[in-house]
Parts: C-alpha cells; sequence; structure tokens
C-alpha cells in the first residue's frame, strides 16, 4: 500500500527568529512535517499558500503589509490555519471555538506538540470557512477599547557572536551603556541596540519601573531598597550583586507606606 503523502505547511512571521524558532519546534515535535515555505508578511503567506497549497499555514497575527487575520481571510479556508501571537488569553478567547488552534509567543515546546497533535486530526477533514470567527477575532484584536495592550514577552540580545531570544520574565534589569542597553538576567548578561526610552515604552508598567533615566528594573526582582551615605536610594535585585541608583524623579516608586 503506498505512503500517504507527507503533511506540508508555510510559516510566516516578520520576524526572522521567531520563524526559526517556530520551524525548529515543529520539526522536533512532528519530523514528517514539511515545511515548504516561510514569509515576512501575510502578502508572501498569501502567495506561498497559492502556489504551493500547503496543508497548514502558520500566520502571525501582527505582520507588516497584511496581518494574519487578513490572510486567513483572504486564503478562504485554503489550509488549516494556526495563528501566532503575542495576545493573551482574553485576546485569543474566540480561537477556543476549535475552528483554528493558536501558539503564544515565545513557541513552547509542548504547545507545539499539542497544536501537532491536533493538526494530525484536522488533517483528515478539509479546512473550514472561518467568515465568522475572523469576524470576531478581528474585533477582539483589531477594534477600539477591546485591543489589549501588546507588551515585550521576550527581546533579542547579542551574548557574544549568538544572538539570544530572552523571555523577559527572565530578565532582572535594563541599564543603558554607552551605544547599547545591557540586559541582565540571573546568569547572563546581554546587549541590545533599543535605548531605555524605547524600551520603557514597550514593557508593561506593572511588571518593569524606571528607576533612573538610564535603568529599568523589573518589580519582582527587588529584595530591597536601601539609603547609601548621601541619602540616595539604592536598590538590591535578587540574584545580583549589582546595586542600582535610583534618580530622584523616580524617588516617589519607593515611599514607604
Amino acid at each position: 500500500m503506498p505512503q500517504p503523502p507527507a503533511p506540508t505547511a508555510v510559516v510566516a512571521d516578520d520576524e526572522r527568529l521567531m520563524r526559526d524558532q517556530i520551524v525548529g519546534r515543529l520539526k522536533a515535535a512532528w519530523p514528517e512535517l514539511v515545511i515548504v515555505g516561510e514569509a515576512g508578511n501575510g502578502r508572501e503567506a498569501v502567495a506561498l499558500v497559492r502556489s504551493l497549497e500547503p496543508d497548514i499555514v502558520f500566520l502571525d497575527i501582527s505582520m507588516p503589509e497584511m496581518n494574519g487575520i487578513d490572510a486567513a481571510r483572504a486564503l478562504a479556508g485554503q489550509a488549516h490555519v494556526v495563528f501566532v501571537t503575542a495576545y493573551d488569553q482574553y485576546a485569543i478567547a474566540a480561537f477556543d471555538q476549535g475552528a483554528v488552534d493558536y501558539l503564544l509567543k515565545p513557541a513552547d515546546a509542548e504547545r507545539v506538540a499539542l497544536t501537532c497533535q491536533r493538526l494530525r486530526e484536522r488533517l483528515q477533514r478539509k479546512p473550514v470557512p472561518m467568515d465568522d470567527l475572523l469576524a470576531q477575532l478581528s474585533q477582539r484584536l483589531g477594534g477600539g477599547e477591546t485591543k489589549p495592550r501588546e507588551y515585550l514577552r521576550w527581546v533579542q540580545a547579542s551574548v557574544g557572536a549568538n544572538i539570544r531570544m530572552i523571555p523577559t520574565a527572565d530578565i532582572l534589569f535594563f541599564r543603558a551603556e554607552d551605544k547599547y542597553t545591557r540586559v541582565q538576567t540571573g546568569n547572563l548578561e546581554a546587549l541590545i541596540r533599543k535605548p531605555i526610552k524605547e524600551l520603557v515604552d514597550e514593557l508593561d508598567p506593572d511588571e518593569f519601573w524606571q528607576i533612573h533615566r538610564a535603568i529599568v528594573v523589573r518589580v519582582d526582582a527587588v529584595e530591597q531598597v536601601s539609603r547609601d551615605l548621601r541619602g540616595q536610594q539604592i536598590v538590591h535585585v535578587k540574584g545580583s550583586p549589582e546595586r542600582l541608583e535610583v534618580s530622584r524623579s523616580f524617588s516617589h516608586l519607593f515611599r514607604q507606606m
């Protein structure tokens, strides 16, 4: 009996490192799956799916030129869809209807394995039209007050000659140094080019506080705040011997209650 053809997929994400991570996770979880194409935006994804006719397409929701939802709408059931997103559970509640699956960034190995298991079952059926679901997603993710603010969940940073993807949950603090910003975790030090001023706007203010024009610290990494001989507030960070000075502009953050 002839073997059935290997399942095929296209992966679309505007960040190359994220595409590489997703492809790597998929290969580990589903070795038989053949990645026939990769796209950097929604228009490229639509063109690839129409020309290559894969069984599955992984679509990042936030892409330039055409987002993942519009790309899925343009494909109109030509492939099984998995959305890749950084949004939280509230925003992606619509996925639970079961017409499509989703992966949260950064892609977790166990979650990718579960998605692959579900896709194996779905491949036995034809892709279904998703007009109602896509309309609901557009409303939740793109409309007015229902749109959640998307904060950084990970950063791409240089460690020597390598690039690492570091979850923000692992970061103790950011510190501006010359032309770079240092990213400090409990066990590594990395560099990014993004200035502190831009980082502050992209980080969740409930998780990260700016304590100096050159320093942003993760709130739950703060062990204690002391004062030096000048009366200056000094932040002591868990898992780091470094002492971070609090400028007067931000001293109100640590007033005694």
